[in-house]
């Protein structure tokens, strides 16, 4: 799917179709969820707080244990 940024007011966004809102069951002032594949590409979901806050857990754990995991990893 194609999306134009546009210019909104004093910012820029992307205004996003009635059918992708649905498919992701997202209505007007709600959160979404960016997440940056290893690939560089980005995913969007609906935005969920227990998963944000898993993904904090483990970006702290991962920081913490850096050269434990780069250990283990080889």
């Amino acid at each position: 799917m194609k999306l134009e940024i546009k210019k909104i007011g004093n910012s820029t966004g992307l205004i996003l179709p009635k059918e992708l809102l649905a498919k992701l069951d997202l209505k007007q002032g709600e959160w979404l969820n960016v997440t940056e594949n290893a690939d560089g590409s980005i995913r969007l979901s609906a935005y969920d707080p227990d998963f944000d806050k898993a993904m904090q857990i483990a970006e702290r754990a991962m920081k913490t244990y850096r050269n434990a995991l780069a250990e283990l990893a080889k």
